[in-house]
């Protein structure tokens, strides 16, 4: 496992990580459209040039359409020499899809200086691991909602493993169980890792810090405590105030670092945290002789 000092050299230039999101972006590429798992509060309905939030993007690429992306970014004037991270967020589970780890490998050969980074529920993580570390993977990020199964059982609807459907208890507790054994696997192997918790009042409020601890012991180096966006299953849950969510992290940053900059980016997000620059690329791209 590495030390906290590593683990500071390695998030330099990544801005979820805490590397000047104001001066380094990320470019998330949407190639992983199936999903294994039911997250009461996701919804991948609707696509709005204006909406950010996990799960929604403008179309699904496919590894080669992909690959001539991050060319097209890399290319550009203004985008291009900010980018340091290229992500895999969904709009489903990368590690669900085979098109995460073909993509991967062509950005591995063509741009070997960017970031791999990827983003996932963590169910396939345990079996997914070597695989990543072999492709060269930089930095992982594991959404944990819950240590206990009963809590889990109230946020997922159903959890699909190895081609068998599982819900409630049964579900929760595969996926808690796999999301730990990964983090700990990846943690012996070096990675740099986040934990996504989706703060989601009246129902895991009380796992935070169970959580935080957990996952600082198995090699996490940051964790980002966000809001829940009511929507799908949990649209009734009223969203903490920002008071609470603060009060919250505060509480957490003694066990762990928190990352606090998060906006809950699109699956399709380009550029700076906060500032989506899809359209200066297109602008660029329509100028070029």
């Amino acid at each position: 496992m590495a030390t906290a000092c590593e683990m500071k050299n390695k998030i330099q230039g990544h801005p979820c990580f805490g590397g000047n999101h104001h001066k380094n972006g990320r470019m998330h590429l949407a190639v992983a459209p199936k999903c294994n798992i039911k997250c009461g509060y996701c919804s991948r309905k609707h696509d709005c040039a204006n909406e950010s939030r996990p799960g929604v993007t403008s179309r699904i690429l496919t590894p080669q359409e992909a690959i001539v992306k991050v060319r097209e970014v890399m290319a550009s004037p203004v985008v291009g020499p900010i980018i340091k991270v290229i992500g895999i967020a969904g709009p489903g589970d990368p590690l669900f899809n085979e098109e995460t780890f073909e993509t991967f490998m062509m950005i591995k050969d063509e741009f070997p200086h960017l970031m791999l980074c990827l983003s996932t529920n963590g169910l396939l993580l345990p079996e997914s691991i070597d695989r990543l570390y072999e492709i060269g993977l930089h930095s992982l990020t594991v959404t944990v909602n819950a240590v206990d199964p009963e809590v889990g059982a109230k946020i997922y609807g159903h959890v699909i493993y190895h081609g068998k459907h599982y819900t409630g208890l049964d579900g929760s507790k595969i996926l808690i169980a796999n999301q730990f054994e990964g983090l700990k696997r990846a943690g012996e192997l070096g990675l740099t890792i986040k934990v996504n918790t989706v703060l989601t009042p009246g129902i895991n409020d009380g796992q935070i810090s169970m959580i935080a601890e957990r996952v600082k012991k198995l090699g996490a180096f940051v964790m980002n405590i966000m809001p829940i966006i009511p929507q799908a299953d949990l649209a009734h849950v009223s969203p903490p105030s920002e008071e609470y969510l603060a009060e919250i992290r505060k509480a957490n940053e003694e066990i762990i670092g928190q990352f606090a900059h998060c906006k809950q980016c699109r699956a399709d997000a380009i550029g700076l945290i906060g500032r989506d620059l899809n359209m200066t690329i297109a602008e660029d791209a329509c100028s070029s002789p």
